[in-house]
């Protein structure tokens, strides 16, 4: 454990150094690193990397390497500007623990941007919430890694085992990126993830699985409407039937121990529709995407199996699709869930930070969200800890990240470098 006095000597390095740090997420926060618009924002990552003095890969994902690999995600996207940024720092002669820290740089479209108090890439300081598309999610936490590096240093200290800084892209939509860096080398004795879970320790997660329906109708001038097929209404129907295959996923919890006093810990949702091409015909087609969870533990084929199972069964009662089934297409997420596992060092020394910090127990809990942990845990077998700030509105309008929450999650992730990692004094 630290002692006393270094205890305060980083807590405090981390409080003087905290309006830089809030100034480098608004920096990074304006760089809108939207699904292929990634690499100006990874760009300003390498740099910060380089001025600290990391050594730096920064590489595209080539998805030949990675497409053969356990947590692969289909994709339907072009890979040309897909880039990873990676910076480390090599202990002389470690004594410690090496750790990963990994944060993702990709954000979630911003939607409408009437709907917004002020433009979502313009970063507004309001008390002590920041405002901006990606702040919370998760461009805070990102920086909160090189700051609790700047901490160190600027207490006079250096880590004393190797330190991986990752800066990944699709989280939101693959994984493909911390896969990418698996398959490059990148290993770690323990990760740390400071995605924004609210000051708590995630002890589970669930998995993701992404799907497309297509669906045919017949065309026919609206005045015969009844001689045709309505693609638009047979979806309808379509996604009735998979609501009802998530309330049955849903009474499934009580078999799950982490999950089965969690209020709804299966979630479907349709994202996204398009149909039809003119509004005085009957629609001859259809298409929609859809998210659904699935636990840690339950296997994706068999989840795949039983959502095309009930498409079928609701296309047997539409009088046109009983011969022209729905198509459907995974074109996206294929995660599986992650419980944290043997996981007993790395969790007692990020507990003990917090309640250093924090004064109080941390809180573990499932999170009916997925993050990059799984890639780390399940198929890296590394310990993957989820730790993050409060934010706020995430994948919403007027997303937010609380700067209070923030400094004391950067206190606990250097308390808990120094505990895993080592510190020694920094050569002169």
């Amino acid at each position: 454990m630290t002692d006393d006095k270094t205890r305060t000597a980083l807590l405090e390095a981390v409080d003087a150094g905290f309006e830089a740090q809030v100034a480098l997420t608004e920096e990074l926060t304006r760089l809108p690193s939207l699904r292929g618009q990634e690499a100006p924002a990874q760009d300003f990552m390498a740099r910060q990397m380089q001025d600290r003095g990391l050594d730096v890969d920064r590489f595209r994902i080539d998805l030949d390497r990675i497409r053969h690999l356990p947590g692969f995600s289909p994709v339907h996207v072009n890979y040309d500007n897909a880039w990873n940024v990676v910076g480390t720092r090599r202990a002389e002669a470690p004594t410690g623990k090496s750790l990963i820290l990994n944060g993702h740089i990709d954000v979630v479209p911003e939607g409408p941007l009437e709907m917004w108090t002020s433009p979502p890439f313009e970063p507004r300081r309001e008390g002590d919430w920041l405002y901006g598309r990606g702040a919370g999610d998760m461009k805070a936490g990102l920086v909160a890694c090189l700051a609790a590096l700047d901490a160190i240093d600027w207490a006079g200290f250096e880590p004393a085992a190797d330190i991986c800084v990752q800066s990944v892209i699709e989280e939101e939509c693959t994984g493909n990126g911390a896969l990418s860096c698996l398959e490059r080398g990148y290993r770690a004795d323990a990760v740390l993830i400071p995605e924004p879970l609210h000051e708590c320790l995630i002890r589970a997660q669930i998995g993701v699985i992404w799907f497309r329906v297509r669906v045919q109708g017949i065309p026919v001038h609206v005045a015969d409407a009844g001689e045709g097929a309505n693609a638009i209404m047979a979806a309808y129907e379509i996604t009735k039937a998979l609501q009802g295959l998530e309330a049955e996923w849903n009474a499934r919890k009580t078999d799950d121990p982490d999950y089965r006093d969690v209020d709804h810990p299966i979630n479907l949702n349709v994202g996204k529709i398009a149909g039809g091409d003119w509004a005085s015909s009957v629609p001859s087609w259809c298409e929609f995407d859809v998210r659904v969870s699935i636990y840690p533990g339950q296997e994706i084929a068999a989840a795949k199996a039983e959502i095309e199972e009930t498409i079928t069964r609701a296309a047997r009662d539409i009088p046109f699709l009983r011969n022209n089934p729905p198509e459907v297409i995974y074109n996206g997420f294929e995660a599986e869930g992650y419980r944290l596992e043997n996981a007993e060092a790395p969790v007692a020394a990020l507990t003990g930070a917090h309640e250093a910090v924090f004064g109080g127990k941390l809180d573990e809990v499932a999170s009916t969200a997925t993050t990059d942990a799984r890639f780390f845990g399940l198929y890296g077998k590394m310990p993957a800890l989820v730790y993050g700030p409060k934010a706020d509105r995430i994948h919403g309008f007027d997303e937010r990240v609380d700067l209070v929450s923030l400094r004391k999650v950067t206190q606990s992730m250097v308390l808990f470098i120094a505990d895993w990692c080592g510190l020694r004094a920094k050569s002169p």
